[in-house]
């Protein structure tokens, strides 16, 4: 059937016409009159299913998310699952805490989300993790994209673009006043 919004991905049965029709709560592609004709559907929309929810989670990774806890803390978590600190050793929960600290701007995360990526094999989302925090200012992820350069993984380009991020990045950070409180030992 169609994805259209107005009618059921099964049965196609009109939304107002006596039936509520709820969307696929992982792609939000399509809609459902019931829970009957979205299993019907299931074999059908799987696959198209999970590339639209892998788009959706990249969407909320790679741009801006809303606040979800204390960065830090969520940093630490993703740091104790890696290293089996406190808890016993998880990667996938690492780098789901990572993510969440990710998103909100924590350079750190936004790296070790590349190493995480690159130990996968995932090399194109690893890159895209490391051009990330080096453009935030992080200086192992300009030493990390040189090094995947240099074996083949990440382009010249990006490279020479993680290089001019970092810099800029570094310039932003610049001010009067914090080079005054440096030259006077604060």
């Amino acid at each position: 059937m169609s994805s259209c919004e107005d009618v059921c991905a099964n049965c196609g049965k009109k939304d107002g016409t006596g039936v509520k029709l709820k969307k696929c709560t992982s792609c939000h592609l399509v809609k459902y009159c019931s829970v009957n004709c979205q299993k019907a559907h299931r074999k059908q929309h799987k696959k198209a299913c999970k590339k639209r929810a892998a788009e959706l989670e990249d969407e909320e990774l790679y741009g801006h998310a809303a606040e979800l806890g204390s960065a830090d803390a969520l940093f630490s978590l993703g740091y104790s699952y890696k290293h089996g600190e406190g808890v016993q050793a998880d990667k996938e929960k690492s780098a789901e805490f990572h993510k969440r600290a990710a998103m909100q701007g924590y350079v750190d995360s936004r790296c070790n989300l590349g190493m995480y990526e690159a130990d996968r094999g995932n090399l194109d989302r690893a890159v895209r993790h490391w051009m990330i925090s080096a453009k935030m200012g992080h200086w192992n992820s300009i030493g990390v994209i040189r090094d995947s350069f240099m074996r083949g993984f990440a382009t010249k380009e990006q490279y020479a673009e993680a290089l001019r991020g970092y810099q800029d990045s570094i310039e932003e950070m610049k001010s009067h006043d914090r080079d005054e409180a440096k030259r006077m030992g604060l």
